[in-house]
């Protein structure tokens, strides 16, 4: 058997902490893109190089997201 799931079995963040990041990337739906501690996080209303405070909403399997503070 192969495991499909890769990486930590929790992400490392939690919903209501606030962080301040750099958006790196866009994603398909248009939504900033940065990475805490390795975890994707998709920030909408934000693009590349913004540097912004969020607040993490939602928190998934292997992404979370978050809104501008």
């Amino acid at each position: 058997m192969f495991r499909t799931d890769e990486g930590p079995k929790t992400a490392p963040i939690q919903e209501g902490e606030e962080y301040e990041v750099k958006i790196e990337d866009v994603g398909k739906e248009g939504d900033g893109i940065t990475r805490i501690e390795g975890f994707v996080v998709f920030v909408p209303d934000t693009k590349v190089g913004d540097e912004v405070k969020v607040r993490v909403t939602s928190v998934r399997r292997r992404f979370a997201f978050a809104e501008k503070v």
